[in-house]
């Protein structure tokens, strides 16, 4: 019925606890970033400093690195925290960019600890040289009330004066959320199509002002076109590679949408490589999904650039998608602190026999592998998670992600976690494990949710009807009476693996009230790993609608998805 693959479903580590793993530092930074950093062509700006802390044992003994030579890093001595209470190092960050060419240069400043738990870590220090505000605007909107906006960032808040030659106040500037104490102001150039404006090109300007960079105070011009034809939007709008050298080629996805009228199609999809990296980028389009592929074979360390151009109906044509690629040197596995999350809705609550994935780089040199067996295998091409030493039940592994099994053995508390990769011990990062974190799978908004005649009762799909029986699938709801073996199917007859004791569905919203359900049955999914269901009767007077849906139950609440619930 559900492939764990397919359903996001990802296998989780054997954590076992001894004091020993636990008597050491951890490192935690007050931030992954520095900027965008706007600086004028030819200047520099003021160094950036950030901190270092240990929330674990012991101390911290810090190394920091930079992947660039125009962004260098430093630590200081301790002091008291300036983002936090008690004792900080600080981590200062110092440019030296004059000579850049006018554009955004993005750098990696590591910081490791060989002794410390979730060390190394990353920050990306991005700079906008000649600034971030962009020198002209073309946006289109459809005839219906919708809006299109160009995102930047400033090292300041600023002022944007709009000024239309035709089609009334359409323009504008905004800032589009916080900014952080680094000075990384986000802003939006914004046109709204407005009442009674026809289908046309409209022109008008913003004059920026109030920047410390001189080459971000400037008129930028701004074009409009109200079109009922398609409008072609890309998401991501650029795309990111880092691999090593030797690593298999990596693929990334790119949805082309419609943010217009009528019916959008891609009609050609090509890729293009700068440098001297070769001809290590290609692109291919199934339908309106852009598949982009770095393939890294005799590309030798270093950064390259380049673009792939999705062609489109749309009135806006063509999209031009810029791509990086960054290539370092081969080294051990290294998972990402924060990296370890639960296959439901993909955060970080874990609990014993949870399917979890776990994220970083140069995990696996081999090409992807799917465990194929139950039991689940504990190694997959010479790779294992290891959990407080113990290796984890393996769903699936490839160069930047794994898929595994919380051991049901787990004790709650700090795990710590691990990849060995033919005998190359990676680095270690602790993860909290509770009795009970259960996550309802979820697309979107909604949930998997499975009516009794097979259908998804999702959005777009069949809605749920009063009365009925439905399956809520999910991870994270721990241990099972009997007890479930870590690895191993579910049993598929009695005595099944349930949840004692039997917590409640909740389902409704503030306006039409909630309805409390017992379920008939929850557990595990007879003859699966790590899937749990919760089946459940709608009452008939269950509230009708998009309603929302989460599991309750002592201590512990599971993620809220929308289910729709009609009499039909």
């Amino acid at each position: 019925m559900l492939s764990l693959k397919t359903a996001g479903l990802v296998p989780v580590i054997w954590l076992g606890i001894s004091a020993h793993l636990h008597a050491a530092p951890k490192l935690r930074l007050s931030s992954t970033t520095v900027g965008p950093v706007s600086i004028q062509q030819g200047g520099n700006a003021a160094a950036q400093t950030l901190e270092a802390y240990n929330a674990g044992d012991g101390s911290l003994s810090l190394q920091v690195s930079s992947s660039v030579p125009w962004a260098q890093a430093a630590v200081g001595a301790p002091r008291g925290c300036v983002t936090r209470e008690g004792i900080c190092l600080p981590l200062t960050v110092t440019f030296n960019a004059a000579s850049l060419a006018r554009g955004t240069y993005t750098g990696i400043v590591t910081v490791r600890d060989p002794n410390a738990l979730d060390a190394p870590q990353n920050i990306t220090v991005t700079v906008q040289i000649g600034g971030g505000v962009p020198d002209q605007v073309n946006l289109y909107v459809a005839p219906n009330g919708s809006s299109d906006a160009v995102a930047f960032s400033a090292n300041q808040t600023l002022i944007g004066t709009p000024s239309t030659q035709s089609g009334g106040a359409w323009l504008s500037l905004a800032l589009d959320g916080g900014g952080s104490f680094r000075f990384a102001i986000p802003h939006k150039i914004i046109a709204r199509h407005l009442e009674d404006m026809a289908e046309g090109v409209y022109n008008g300007s913003l004059a920026i002002t109030g920047s410390n960079v001189a080459a971000e105070n400037k008129t930028v011009p701004v074009r409009l076109q109200v079109t009922s034809q398609p409008i072609a939007r890309a998401t991501p709008g650029e795309v990111t590679f880092r691999l090593a050298t030797g690593a298999p080629a990596q693929q990334a996805f790119v949805s082309v949408s419609n943010g217009g009228l009528g019916t959008l199609n891609v009609t050609g999809v090509a890729a293009a490589s700068s440098g001297t990296g070769g001809n290590w980028l290609s692109a291919t389009a199934n339908g309106n999904l852009v598949t982009v592929k770095a393939d890294v074979a005799g590309v030798n360390a270093g950064s390259y650039t380049g673009t792939v151009t999705v062609s489109t109906n749309g009135v806006n044509n063509s999209l031009s998608i810029p791509v990086r690629l960054d290539v370092v040197a081969a080294s051990t596995p290294l998972a990402v602190f924060e990296g370890i999350l639960n296959s439901g809705n993909f955060d970080g609550a874990l609990a014993p026999g949870s399917v979890a994935a776990l994220f970083g780089e140069q995990l696996s040199f081999e090409n992807s592998i799917e465990g194929t067996t139950i039991p689940l295998a504990r190694d997959l091409g010479g790779l294992r998670v290891l959990v407080n030493d113990q290796p984890a039940p393996l769903f699936f592994t490839s160069y930047n992600q794994i898929n595994f099994q919380i051991p049901y053995e787990t004790p709650v508390g700090d795990a710590v976690i691990r990849v060995e990769r033919g005998g190359q011990r990676g680095n270690s990062l602790s993860v909290p494990i509770l009795a009970r974190a259960p996550r309802i799978i979820q697309v979107g908004d909604s949930g998997v949710v499975v009516n009794s005649d097979g259908s998804l009762a999702i959005r777009g799909g069949r809605p749920a009807r009063p009365g009925d029986a439905i399956t809520i699938y999910c991870v994270g709801l721990g241990a099972t009476s009997p007890v479930a073996a870590t690895g191993a199917a579910a049993p598929g007859a009695e005595p099944l693996a349930h949840i004692t004791p039997i917590p409640r569905v909740i389902v409704g919203n503030a306006f039409s009230g909630f309805a409390e359900i017992t379920p008939f049955y929850i557990g595990l999914t007879p003859s699966l790993v790590g899937l749990y269901q919760v089946n459940i009767i709608l009452p008939l007077d269950v509230p009708q609608g998009e309603i929302a849906m989460f599991i309750e139950g002592d201590g512990y609440r599971s993620n809220s998805v929308i289910v729709p619930i009609r009499q039909q």
